[in-house]
């Protein structure tokens, strides 16, 4: 087994004066049970995640002053509620276990910390200081967008590492002594391996979307990643949902922490309305063009990549704005797949669960199920991108009649009673739900996909795990 190297030469001691456990193992975190410090509900009255809960600034949670500056800039003044709660734990350099729904603004929750701890310190080539893992390559390259500001204002510097592109940029952004990695595991890992990165000077470690990487089959490397950070840094693990395997991670790596919670993506919002249509195989397509075809924003889930491509393909040929966001892209295309349907170019976005797991982008009015997920959870996941911060929502799941025996059984786990009828794809429901057709899309919007003919990279997906023979355990030749 490869052993991962673990130099502390310029790892700093935690700022709360924890001291280090005696004598642990090379590259391993003693086993420990998660001892709550404090916990906090941080979720508003109302349970709205784009409320804050307290009237409270960022000043007065400790924020030092080049980064409320950049965040007055960007007309971020009013912390949200995991934010109020979270920081000034964060802040004093405390373990911190946090709970919230994507789009809570967990990001900022660890990201501030992030640059105002690691200021002033020094970096060495290949030896960043500070380590955020996230599940996917669009998590990551959101996350850095909102780092690299404050980041900026502190003098330091962000990279992402993923996979499904070159590593040779990546390397280099190590080599000249990157501060702060955002990173998926599969790819990090690698990077790890050839001896391009080592993570013995990591001094603050986060964990976001951790039930994401559990689901996703990510803990094992991430296991390793997390023993191969000095024991004595400070961590912090955000998640939708703490089952147990999240919890065993809270267990292993996080020391006394603090913990906070604002709603979650297993609570069904209130302010959603659901439906269940039924409707024949050869009408699926028509219902969802007909429901796409309105002026709403609307998100669209399907189970395979290859369905996100044809779903994609006969909604444009329908006249909907729709682009696509799957694994079999390359990354340009999915990111600039991602900006239209953010920027609003494109209004209808067919995705599958491992792309847009993590992504938050606001406005969403209706959340389509074309493909019904295999349980709950991921019904509440696909479900929680609409209804959010006060604004109502639609979600619908389109069902076959073979499937009507495990959905029924999906809702009533997910705890949800949807409004259930059998449709065609002109029935007046559907156009009421629609509201007033959009104007019809002339061509498709999605780029050229002569550079998106790539498997999902080392950092996404199933393949991950299966990245690094060190990593696997397996033992190598």
């Amino acid at each position: 087994m490869t052993a991962l190297p673990i130099e502390n030469s310029h790892a700093r001691q935690r700022r709360r004066g924890r001291a280090k456990p005696a004598s642990p193992a090379i590259g391993r975190a003693p086993s420990r049970p998660a001892q709550h410090g404090r916990v906090s509900a941080a979720s508003p009255a109302d349970g709205m995640s784009g409320q804050a809960a307290l009237n409270v600034t960022f000043a007065e949670l400790g924020v030092p002053g080049p980064l409320l500056a950049e965040l007055a800039g960007a007309g971020i003044t009013v912390p949200f509620p995991i934010q109020a709660a979270a920081l000034p734990d964060a802040l004093a350099g405390m373990d911190v276990l946090g709970r919230g729904r994507t789009g809570s603004g967990k990001t900022l929750a660890f990201a501030i910390p992030l640059a105002a701890l690691l200021a002033n310190g020094h970096t060495s080539a290949g030896r960043p200081r500070g380590l955020v893992l996230v599940p996917t390559r669009e998590l990551a390259s959101q996350v850095h967008a909102v780092i690299l500001p404050l980041a900026r204002a502190m003098g330091l510097t962000v990279a992402t590492i993923f996979g499904g592109t070159r590593q040779s940029a990546q390397v280099a952004a190590l080599h000249r002594r990157v501060d702060i990695v955002v990173a998926c595991p599969g790819r990090l890992a690698d990077l790890i391996e050839q001896g391009h990165c080592h993570l013995g000077d990591v001094e603050i470690s986060v964990l976001d979307e951790a039930d994401h990487m559990a689901d996703l089959g990510f803990l094992p490397v991430v296991r390793r990643l997390m023993e191969a950070t000095p024991p004595q840094g400070q961590r912090m693990l955000f998640s939708a949902t703490l089952d147990n395997a999240v919890d065993v991670l809270v267990r292993r790596f996080l020391n006394n922490p603090a913990v906070h919670s604002v709603d979650s993506d297993t609570v069904a919002p209130g302010a959603m309305v659901h439906h269940l249509f039924t409707v024949t195989p050869g009408d699926r397509v028509g219902v969802v063009a007909a429901l796409a075809r309105g002026n709403n924003r609307s998100l669209v889930f399907t189970r395979t990549k290859h369905g996100a491509q044809k779903l994609t393909h006969q909604l444009t040929k329908a006249g909907v704005s729709a682009v696509e966001l799957h694994g079999n892209l390359g990354q340009g295309a999915r990111e600039r797949n991602l900006a239209s349907f953010v920027s609003g170019a494109a209004r209808v976005l067919v995705a599958t669960d491992i792309a847009a797991r993590g992504i938050h982008v606001d406005g969403i009015d209706l959340v389509i199920h074309a493909d019904p997920p295999a349980e709950h959870k991921a019904y509440l996941h696909r479900s929680g991108r609409t209804a959010r911060a006060g604004a109502g929502g639609v979600v619908i799941t389109v069902q076959s009649p073979a499937q009507a025996g495990n959905v029924r059984v999906l809702m009533r786990r997910a705890g949800v009673s949807p409004l259930a009828t059998s449709v065609s794809p002109h029935s007046d429901l559907l156009r009421s739900i629609a509201g007033p057709p959009a104007a019809r899309a002339e061509r498709p919007l999605q780029p050229s996909v002569t550079e998106a003919a790539l498997t999902a990279g080392p950092g996404t997906g199933r393949g991950a795990v299966a990245m690094s023979a060190g990593y696997r355990g397996r033992r190598r030749r």
